[in-house]
């Protein structure tokens, strides 16, 4: 037996004897039917329940669980099995780790880790993989010689927007170093014990389950998605035991390359097992390892700028200079001009700097031309924004438009940035990312309060206003095209998003405009044209061209869709969708839940119990998929009644759409403050008391038809 193999099987046979005698331990202290679960998961012991269908709700159902581990361990003088061996250390991990729940509702709570990541937030981790944003996923395990090492390795995951999770003394040893951790930053501890790797191996199965449709039980489809879809790898630190080469065996097994950071000599795997063990080279041949291509922004400002700043949170007490709506006037502007009406790379300052004063107005103005740009898509332009100043490391956008907050903190102010910085930004990065309808462009940021406020009133208000009547106007009827939206096929690769006016993409990032500017900028790219043809069926919404683009699409995996039907051919959903709808059977109506809700629905099921009946490209009647502001259309499940059939909704996502839905219930039925007979989980979540509600409220759905 060589030494590599050698190691994973001795390795992979002491984890199952732990495994054992936890379980058994577990048992004989709780008895075999005390329930047991992750947090926050529709997919029970995830590893367990994708490679063999199981579904672990007890101690009892683990007994048969440890018999399969064991029965991976074969012991074979071959690198194949080895592997198999590899992937029942993964199976022992999960039981191990899942057994602390056992123990406690929260067994992290003392812990610099976080451990086991829910299934809403690797959701909510669906678009920025497929756009780009997350290129891959790094996994840091171990303790490095010299902290230096593991420390900057790690920034450098960070700076090109890695989601980087770590496991072991290396989470302190970056903590020291002064990297900036937590999910906000995409730089996540999961815990010391080897065994917490497997929190993020269950990220990437239930990547394989959320948005590639792997069927539960079909180990051979989990592996090929894992191996070709989730570009993810490993990096060791320091010496490592049995234990770790028999973890590192499972992660090959799923297809995750292994770079440690000592010499294997002879036991290297080629493209599996490598060693790197200059640091300065670790970055680059992880990323060569899973043909991971990083583009490179190095943009003239004095603070990092990535992906994985964007959800930086800065406190007032870290906080050097505030803008806020609130307080001062501000307003966020692109404007179409004509070419000898702009001069390239200008950039103007009015008023004070970050230096002089605290509380700032902050009024951006950024004017483009471009042979090919349209005025559709300023707004487009506008709202990148948001993303390109929260890149910049110590800096806080929220908001659109006239109603706007930038934080900037204590630690960017003293590495330097400045107005000029937050231009600068602009200005490369609409260059980069518009190149194709942007020839020139100028920005003006105007911080002085009587000048924002008259630019505001004067300039950006009529704009907004000319803007919101020109969408007002835009309807599905009123465009002779659609446009396909297939960025989400390097995860689900059955699904393809039809974008219309009145319906944009379910994960709630593409509008229809945002489609057609992707297609001008792009025209081979994800967005394609559908022009309305052929159309057979005006209520559902079915016409020739969009079944012929969405069978293209799909590869012929799905035949046929309507736009407007969730109870005939609905639109197929990859995962990351927003918010699902569910059929209630006993109101005749349906209720909607959003990914951030954590509780029961009145259709017994909770949001990831009714995202798993849909999700992966597939076609699932009564269930669909959708973003927040689709709720509201005219168009929404226009089929089957419309918004009328709206009966459940959590409190929060009720208050977020309630104003726009109040409107359109307004003009569709003339009914005053809608949203006041929508129950939410402050009334009821079991079905018998909603309809009771429901009757009382005098709610529309008691007089539709059937829907069964």
């Amino acid at each position: 037996m060589s030494v590599l193999t050698d190691l994973i099987y001795g390795g992979s046979n002491a984890v199952a004897g732990l495994t054992e005698g936890a379980v058994n331990a577990a048992i004989e202290k709780f008895g075999a039917d005390h329930p047991i679960a992750f947090p926050g998961t529709a997919y029970h012991f995830p590893t367990i329940y994708a490679a063999t269908g199981v579904k672990v709700k007890t101690l009892g159902d683990l007994v048969p669980c440890v018999g399969v581990l064991k029965s991976l361990i074969t012991g074979q003088e071959d690198l194949g099995q080895a592997l198999n061996a590899g992937l029942a250390t993964a199976v022992g991990a999960e039981i191990i780790e899942g057994l602390k729940w056992a123990e406690s509702e929260n067994p992290y709570e003392n812990e610099s880790g976080i451990g086991f990541v829910p299934d809403p937030i690797i959701r909510s981790l669906g678009v920025p993989l497929v756009t780009g944003d997350i290129p891959g996923v790094a996994v840091v395990l171990g303790k490095a010689e010299n902290p230096e090492d593991v420390v900057k390795v790690v920034k450098d995951y960070q700076s090109k927007g890695i989601l980087t999770c770590m496991v072991g003394d290396c989470i302190e040893q970056c903590a020291e170093g002064g990297v900036k951790m937590g999910l906000e930053y995409r730089v996540v501890p999961l815990g010391h014990d080897v065994t917490s790797v497997i929190h993020v191996v269950t990220i990437a199965i239930r990547a394989a389950l959320i948005f590639g449709n792997v069927q539960p039980g079909d180990l051979a489809g989990l592996l090929t998605y894992t191996k070709e879809r989730v570009p993810a790898f490993v990096n060791t630190f320091g010496a490592i035991d049995a234990v770790v080469v028999s973890a590192g065996a499972g992660a090959i097994a799923l297809g995750f390359p292994v770079i440690v950071d000592i010499d294997l000599a002879e036991n290297q795997v080629p493209g599996a097992l490598v060693s790197v063990c200059d640091h300065a080279e670790t970055v680059a041949k992880s990323l060569e390892l899973r043909n991971i291509k990083i583009k490179v922004k190095e943009l003239p400002i004095p603070v990092a700028f990535a992906a994985a700043f964007e959800g930086e949170i800065i406190r007032k007490a870290d906080m050097h200079n505030e803008c806020w709506s609130a307080k001062n006037p501000t307003a966020e502007l692109v404007m179409m001009r004509e070419l000898n009406e702009v001069e390239d790379h200008k950039i103007t300052i009015i008023g004070p700097e970050l230096r002089d004063q605290k509380e700032l107005a902050l009024a951006t103005f950024v004017e483009v031309a471009g042979k090919k740009m349209q005025a559709d898509f300023e707004s487009v332009i506008e709202r990148k924004f948001h993303a390109w100043f929260n890149y910049m490391e110590g800096v806080m956008h929220t908001g659109q438009r006239n109603q706007v907050r930038v934080r900037v903190s204590n630690g960017a102010f003293e590495s330097g940035l400045t107005l000029k910085d937050f231009a600068e930004v602009l200005y490369f990065m609409i260059r980069d990312e518009f190149d194709a309808v942007v020839d020139k462009c100028q920005v003006t940021i105007i911080t002085d309060a009587a000048e924002a406020g008259k630019f505001r009133d004067e300039v950006a208000m009529p704009r907004y206003t000319q803007r919101d009547d020109r969408l007002a106007s835009m309807t599905d009827e009123s465009v002779d095209r659609y446009y396909t939206c297939i960025l989400c096929q390097s995860f689900a690769p059955a699904h393809c998003c039809v974008v219309t006016p009145e319906r944009l993409g379910l994960c709630g990032a593409v509008s229809w405009l945002d489609a057609k500017a992707t297609n001008e900028l792009d025209p081979n790219g994800p967005c394609q044209p559908i022009f309305k043809e052929g159309c057979t069926d005006e209520r559902t919404g079915r016409f020739e061209s969009v079944d012929k683009a969405i069978y293209d699409s799909t590869h012929g995996a799905v035949e046929s869709v309507t736009l407007y039907s969730i109870l005939e051919d609905p639109m197929t959903s990859c995962g990351c969708f927003e918010c699902i709808c569910g059929i209630e059977p006993m109101s005749n109506g349906f209720v909607i839940v959003n990914r951030e809700f954590g509780g029961m629905t009145p259709a017994g099921m909770t949001f990831g119990e009714l995202a798993s009946c849909t999700g992966g490209g597939v076609q699932t009647p009564g269930y669909m998929g959708h973003g927040r502001h689709f709720i509201s259309s005219k168009k929404f499940i226009a089929a089957e009644g419309g918004i009328e059939r709206i009966v459940w909704m959590p409190k929060e996502l009720k208050d977020d759409v309630a104003d726009r839905l109040n409107k359109t219930a307004k003009e569709l039925y003339g009914i005053e403050n809608f949203t006041d007979m929508i129950a939410d989980e402050t009334i009821t979540a079991d079905p018998e008391e909603l309809l009771n509600w429901l009757t009382e409220q005098g709610h529309p759905v008691l007089g539709l038809e059937p829907l069964l």
